[in-house]
């Protein structure tokens, strides 16, 4: 797997979620699943099936998890940029983030750093107007700001 460039937030954040998972989901979804038992025949048994569908979810989303952690490089260099579309009035600026597509940031949409929007955003500056190709054409973006995650 690829290394996963994460903020130190972000990192904190998912490794907070993981340790969640691996101890008190997992101790609550094995209750799920011994209640649903008890209630006796498990091939019509909603909630018997209910409580597996969720530890299955639960398993995969810990696993995702354990490679992000494990393949995690922290950086200090993410930012947040708010952008104006060519022709768009002021009130019509967006926030992105240009990272991980697990940064959480209020206010901003993540977008990936290998996107067309994401790439003609790394590296720019206040002020400063990037074209990308879009599937429709090519857009011009106007940076307003640019904030450090």
């Amino acid at each position: 797997m690829a290394t996963q460039r994460l903020s130190r937030a972000a990192y904190d954040r998912l490794k907070a979620e993981f340790e969640d998972l691996t101890t008190r989901g997992r101790i609550e979804v094995a209750e799920k699943i011994e209640r649903a038992r008890e209630e006796g025949d498990l091939k019509e048994n909603a909630g018997y099936h209910a409580a597996k569908d969720e530890q299955g979810h639960m398993e995969g989303r810990i696993r995702q998890l354990e490679h992000m952690l494990e393949n995690a490089e922290i950086v200090d260099d993410q930012f947040v940029y708010t952008i104006l579309y060519d022709g768009d009035p002021e009130d019509m600026a967006e926030r992105f983030v240009v990272g991980n597509l697990e940064e959480q940031v209020d206010g901003a949409d993540v977008i990936s750093p290998s996107s067309p929007l994401g790439a003609a955003l790394q590296g720019a500056a206040v002020g400063q107007a990037v074209t990308y190709e879009a599937p429709n054409g090519s857009l011009t973006v106007k940076v307003l700001k640019v904030e450090s995650v």
